[in-house]
């Protein structure tokens, strides 16, 4: 502080030798310049108490005239994050902070330039600003020394925000359809973009760490060290996830609005992301599943082919060997060509999957391009079935029972027996012991 002494020992002599001009005795030109010297210094500290505060109200009122003009209020899309009010009181606030700090900057200077023109306590002043400035001086010179790391830091920064704008403005017209790359398809563009961005952070925060004040400090290698260990203990089932999450990205089993069952949930895909797949199943329950159970699952995507193939649904009846199976096959069809959703094109077919010991298994094949309605068009079709077995008096034997019969008449279709058929009627053989029974009983 050898600037702030010499510049207040210059101004005591510039009074001492003034006033000795015009008073020849030295004690009293001493007194007067100590007097003058006090009134000047506190003139100046009111002079300047009063200008900080005139520029600081005047700002406030300033705060209060751009009220709802030149400070809107703060939102995030339609949702008012702080309204004009708050954040006009919220500056006001901050101007009014901003005052005291200031009074206490010019108390905090005008202490040491009074007291240091006095030789009784100039040295004890000038002892206790150099006390008190020596961490204003090692901050000044530390922010002097990290002035080229910032710049550094600044222009990775700025590499790295335009960069990302770039990748974005690539992946958006890749999504868009507008750019395409051969193997490339539009709906990994945004999962790639975010797994780009998040490398391309990871590089620069490596490369920017070096020029971090304290970067090699034991402090901030501990830190890091923690850290470190806590992310490894902590993430393990996170990462499985976000590597699953990537493999499906790239899998492409199914995508937003699929109809698909995963394990033992069935809906429609809502939202995938690279921790969790969200479905709503069709009782409109939202069920979020990890991505590593997906991976781990197996997955059954009823809308793939749905469009372009044509689903398949498929039921199964037993009928008794008496009921012709052209019969059957007749009225499988009609029951699935009188179903709502059900393509006639290609036609529904009927399969004989078994004979079992008392009926047949027919199996009823259907097209539906209606992946979202399978299950109200298999209960469509099931109605449908009973309808017109009901009307063609064919009897479905599911589930199967037993029935006490004779034997005598064949469980053949009445189309494949002769017109004379007739069934036989019991026989008991040989007949005199019947007779020889009942002539003992009678003699008897």
């Amino acid at each position: 502080m050898n600037w702030l002494r010499d510049w207040i020992e210059g101004l005591g002599k510039s009074i001492h030798g003034l006033l000795m001009s015009w008073v020849k005795n030295e004690r009293v030109a001493q007194v007067l310049g100590d007097v003058l010297f006090t009134v000047i210094i506190l003139a100046l500290f009111f002079i300047l108490l009063r200008l900080t505060r005139r520029l600081f109200n005047r700002l406030q009122k300033k705060l209060e005239s751009w009220r709802g003009t030149r400070i809107p209020p703060i939102r995030i899309q339609d949702f008012e994050l702080i309204s004009a009010d708050r954040l006009t009181q919220a500056l006001k606030w901050l101007v009014h902070k901003m005052k005291l700090v200031a009074y206490l900057i010019l108390l905090y200077l005008f202490i040491p330039i009074f007291f240091s023109y006095f030789p009784q306590t100039r040295y004890f002043v000038l002892g206790y600003l150099d006390y008190f400035l020596a961490p204003f001086k090692a901050i000044f010179h530390g922010v002097l020394s990290f002035i080229p790391n910032l710049i550094f830091i600044a222009v990775t920064v700025y590499v790295v925000r335009y960069f990302l704008k770039l990748l974005r403005g690539i992946f958006s017209e890749v999504q868009a359809g507008r750019v395409s790359f051969h193997g490339f398809h539009r709906d990994w563009a945004q999962p790639t973009y975010k797994l780009s961005r998040f490398l391309v952070i990871v590089i620069a925060i490596v490369m920017v760490s070096p020029y971090l004040p304290g970067f090699g400090s034991p402090a901030f290698q501990g830190l890091s060290v923690f850290f470190g260990i806590l992310l490894s203990l902590g993430s393990t089932a996170a990462i499985a996830n976000i590597v699953a999450g990537a493999a499906l990205t790239y899998m492409r089993p199914f995508k937003i609005g699929d109809r698909v069952k995963i394990a033992d949930t069935m809906g429609d895909v809502l939202e995938k992301t690279l921790l969790v797949t969200r479905i709503r199943t069709i009782k409109n329950v939202e069920v979020t599943i990890p991505n590593s159970m997906v991976l781990g699952s197996h997955m059954i995507n009823f809308s793939a082919e749905a469009q372009a193939k044509r689903l398949i649904l498929y039921t199964s009846v037993t009928i008794g060997y008496d009921v012709p199976w052209r019969l059957v096959q007749e009225l499988m069809i009609a029951a699935a060509l009188a179903t709502g959703g059900i393509e006639t094109e290609p036609p529904p077919f009927v399969l004989q999957t078994s004979l079992n010991d008392f009926s047949v298994t027919y199996e009823l094949n259907v097209y539906t391009g209606r992946a979202q309605e399978i299950l109200r068009i298999q209960s469509d079709l099931h109605s449908q079935i009973q309808d017109k077995f009901n009307t063609a008096g064919v009897e479905i034997m599911s589930p199967t029972y037993s029935a006490l019969r004779d034997g005598n008449q064949v469980t053949v279709p009445e189309d494949y027996l002769p017109k004379n058929y007739e069934a036989k009627g019991f026989r008991i053989w040989p007949l005199e012991n019947l007779l020889k029974l009942k002539n003992s009983s009678t003699a008897g």
